[in-house]
C-alpha cells in the first residue's frame, strides 16, 4: 500500500470513531482527532511551526458535517432545545471567531501545552462523572452570550464542537442529561463552521502549508474524515439515547488520558 493510500485511510478510520463519540457523547469527537491528525502530520513531513494549529482548523472543519449529523439524529428523538440553541449561538460564533483568528499568533507550543491541559480536564470529567449540581435556571441573554463566548473560545483552541464544556454547563442548569446532549450537538454546528472559518482566514498568511491547505485546514484529511464522520455519528447518537453511557464514558476518559500522556511527551520532546 502506498504512503498516499495509508494515510488516507487513516483518515478515514480516525473519522469513523470521533463521529460515532461525537453522537455518543454530544462531542468529543475533537478530542480524538487532534491528537490522531497532529501525529499524522508529523509523519508526513509538514511545518512543525504550524503542526497543530492545521489538527486543530481540520478537525473543527470536519465537525460541520458530523454536528450535522448528530444534530439530525438527536432532533429526531426530540433531545434538541432549539431555544437554548438560539440565546447561545451569538456568543458562540464571536468567541469561537476570536479564538481561531487569534490562534494564528499562538505558538505551537502554547496550543500544545493548553490543548494537553484540557485533555486531562477532560479525562477526569468523565471518569469521576462529574455533573454539577443542578441549582440555577439558564441566565438570561447576556449570561448565554458569556458562557458561549467561553465554550466557544475554548473549543477553537482545543478544535471541539463544545460538548466537554456545554453540557455541563447546561445540566448545571437544571437541563436533563439527554437534553444537554442533544443540544450540545446543536450548539457544535456554529461553533464548527465559525472555527472552521476563523482557522481558513487566520493561515492565510503563513507560509509553507502544505499542498490542498485552505488556510490551516489541510482539505484530503477533511475529506476522508468528513464522509466516514458523517456515518458513525447517528449510530453513536442512538446508542446515547438507548444504553447508559456512564461505562463507556469511563473506557473514553482512559483513551483521553493516554493520549494526554502523548502530547505531554510531545511537549517536552
Amino acid at each position: 500500500m502506498s504512503f498516499e493510500l495509508a494515510y488516507a485511510a487513516a483518515y478515514l478510520l480516525r473519522g469513523l470513531f470521533a463521529g460515532f463519540v461525537a453522537g455518543l457523547l454530544g462531542g468529543g469527537g475533537g478530542l480524538i482527532l487532534v491528537p490522531a491528525l497532529s501525529w499524522l502530520y508529523a509523519h508526513q513531513g509538514f511545518p512543525a511551526e504550524y503542526n497543530i494549529h492545521l489538527a486543530l482548523g481540520t478537525s473543527l472543519a470536519s465537525i460541520v458535517l458530523t454536528s450535522l449529523s448528530s444534530l439530525r439524529a438527536h432532533h429526531g428523538h426530540g433531545a434538541v432545545r432549539w431555544g437554548i440553541v438560539r440565546r447561545i449561538t451569538p456568543g458562540i460564533v464571536l468567541g469561537t471567531l476570536a479564538g481561531a483568528l487569534a490562534a494564528a499568533w499562538l505558538t505551537d507550543f502554547g496550543l500544545r501545552v493548553f490543548f494537553t491541559l484540557f485533555l486531562f480536564y477532560a479525562a477526569t470529567q468523565m471518569l469521576l462523572g462529574f455533573r454539577p449540581r443542578p441549582h440555577r435556571q439558564l441566565p438570561g441573554w447576556p449570561g448565554m452570550t458569556v458562557a458561549g463566548g467561553v465554550i466557544g473560545t475554548v473549543s477553537s483552541w482545543v478544535g471541539i464542537g463544545g460538548g466537554t464544556l456545554s453540557v455541563p454547563f447546561m445540566t448545571w442548569c437544571n437541563v436533563g442529561m439527554h437534553h444537554a446532549i442533544g443540544t450540545s450537538a446543536a450548539i457544535g454546528l456554529p461553533i464548527a463552521v465559525s472555527g472552521a472559518l476563523g482557522y481558513a482566514l487566520s493561515g492565510q498568511a503563513a507560509s509553507g502549508l502544505p499542498a490542498y491547505s485552505l488556510g490551516f485546514i489541510y482539505l484530503p484529511a477533511l475529506a476522508g474524515i468528513a464522509l466516514s464522520s458523517w456515518l458513525t455519528a447517528p449510530i453513536g447518537a442512538r446508542v446515547a439515547h438507548r444504553l447508559p453511557v456512564a461505562r463507556l464514558k469511563r473506557i473514553f476518559a482512559g483513551l483521553l488520558y493516554l493520549l494526554g500522556l502523548r502530547m505531554a511527551y510531545s511537549v517536552v520532546n
